[in-house]
């Protein structure tokens, strides 16, 4: 399997498991808790917990090192934004890294080599008395979040039955927030050093407790080691029936093997249009600034007026996170793609909006102790307003406005373009922080945001229920700016929800 067919797999199988789930949470969770409860728990749970703690991170460690007096590590606010930002360019790296060494390792070790960089990040952060030992260690995180990230979606989605697919993706998610809960909860209230250590458990944890996992049986029919892939299927299934399942497997592995496409087909005439999309919704989706709220939050909070401290409003963000988590899955096939998209990016809209005044008022020397409540609730309806749509229905679309035999290499080229688009946001946020102001960037976002919800508006069709014959017309059939269309019509694009 190629690189480009592998990453295909890890940016598709969320929006997969989403529509597998939805209206299937009690059969589904039952499902998990009586046949797969500790592959779920170890790759799942701790894998993602484990890398996305790294992420986090960088809100309660950055004002400890910028802000605090005699902090371990003395850095300048340009070394801040390399610390925050490196991580999303060796993210792409791991993904790459991962893509070369899935298919001839295996999925379990691979998976289990990935927390080895994060141990080593933590050691060298927590014994840091340089900057560059800082840079080397994010660089090592983005490494075992690309490959991690990579790997627990093929891992799972290859040992886990059609039933309870949908929840693992669900519970992947969760835990991610549950990262960045633990972080912003331990990490304003402990030493730096201390922070390191205590974030180490993950990685600790996912060796001492995926070591005893088996290996993918698809990965080992691939191989040809069909008694190997028998026995693992057994321990996944517990049961001895697995020859049905063997067969479906063979013959799914057969079918991938014989539709793959080259990148050269992405880029002919008939899919131009398809690759705007994904242009467009990568850029909307990152210069929205989600990945900068979340990266920055702590520093971010502490230029609002709030009678709580950034530490606790943080702590909120968290919170508020981890309560919104699940409501988009059950929405994303009920209520379709596009709408979901349009109220998504229009929330996001308002709320970066409210923060985006707030913050220029208060450049322009205007008291606004009294309305930093109003920034803060903008913020939390823009987080919550992003998860609702924006974090996940452009994958989705993604799976289902490309043919399957090209559809790894879009797919790969949204991953690459994505890890450019949050390393850049990242590494000018805190540069328009300090030369600039909070302002700019938010004003940023917002028309970013702003522009993202004209085009869903007047290009994106709903896909939801349609064949990719039906969208690929539909999509084919943009002759004119979209805009002169409407004049013309009197009406944009309407599509059918």
């Amino acid at each position: 399997m190629t690189t480009s067919s592998w990453i295909l797999r890890l940016l598709l199988h969320r929006n997969e498991c989403l529509a597998s789930f939805s209206g299937k949470f009690p059969t589904t969770v039952s499902c998990i808790v009586s046949d797969l409860v500790f592959p779920i728990l170890s790759a799942a749970t701790l894998c993602i917990f484990m890398v996305v703690c790294c992420v986090a991170w960088s809100s309660p460690a950055l004002p400890k090192l910028l802000n605090q007096p005699n902090p371990q590590v003395s850095i300048t606010p340009g070394d801040g934004s390399w610390i925050a930002s490196i991580q999303a360019i060796s993210g792409i790296f791991g993904l790459i890294l991962a893509g070369l060494i899935v298919d001839r390792f295996g999925r379990k070790w691979p998976f289990i080599a990935s927390a080895l960089p994060v141990i080593a990040g933590w050691i060298m952060i927590a014994l840091a008395r340089t900057a560059l030992l800082l840079y080397i260690a994010r660089f090592l995180f983005g490494i075992s979040y690309g490959m991690a990230y990579g790997i627990i979606s093929i891992y799972i989605g290859e040992i886990t039955s059609d039933e309870v697919r949908g929840a693992a993706a669900s519970l992947i998610t969760v835990l991610a927030k549950l990262a960045i809960l633990f972080e912003y909860s331990v990490g304003p209230y402990v030493s730096f050093e201390t922070l390191a250590w205590l974030s180490m458990v993950g990685p600790v944890l996912f060796l001492l407790t995926f070591v005893w996992m088996p290996e993918s049986p698809h990965y080992l029919l691939g191989r040809g080691r069909i008694a190997e892939a028998r026995r693992s299927l057994q321990w996944l299934r517990r049961t001895m029936d697995v020859e049905e399942e063997l067969y479906c497997t063979r013959k799914s592995i057969e079918r991938t093997a014989s539709e793959r496409g080259s990148m050269r087909e992405l880029f002919l005439p008939a899919y131009r249009n398809n690759i705007i999309i994904v242009l467009i919704l990568t850029f909307g989706m990152q210069m929205a600034g989600i990945q900068a709220v979340l990266v920055y939050a702590q520093t971010i909070f502490s230029q609002i007026s709030s009678d709580l401290t950034d530490a606790q409003m943080s702590i909120v963000l968290g919170v508020v996170q981890m309560v919104t988590v699940s409501f988009p899955v059950f929405l994303v096939d009920r209520v379709g793609r596009r709408p979901l998209l349009l109220w998504s990016s229009a929330g996001s809209c308002i709320g970066l909006l409210l923060v985006s005044i707030y913050f220029t008022l208060q450049a322009a020397g205007v008291n606004v102790e009294s309305f930093g409540w109003v920034s803060f609730v903008g913020l939390l309806f823009f987080v919550i307003s992003y998860a609702f749509g924006m974090a996940t229905v452009p994958f989705a679309i993604m799976s289902e406005i490309f043919p399957k035999n090209i559809r790894a290499h879009a797919n790969a080229l949204f991953g690459i373009l994505s890890g450019v688009a949050i390393f850049a946001v990242l590494k000018l946020f805190q540069i328009a922080l300090d030369n600039v102001g909070a302002y700019l960037p938010f004003w940023v976002f917002t028309v970013s945001i702003g522009l993202t919800f004209g085009f869903v508006f007047l290009y994106i069709p709903e896909t939801k229920g349609k064949s990719l014959d039906e969208v690929q017309e539909i999509i084919a059939g943009w002759h004119l700016c979209p805009v002169v269309s409407a004049i013309i019509n009197y009406k944009p694009f309407r599509f059918h929800l």
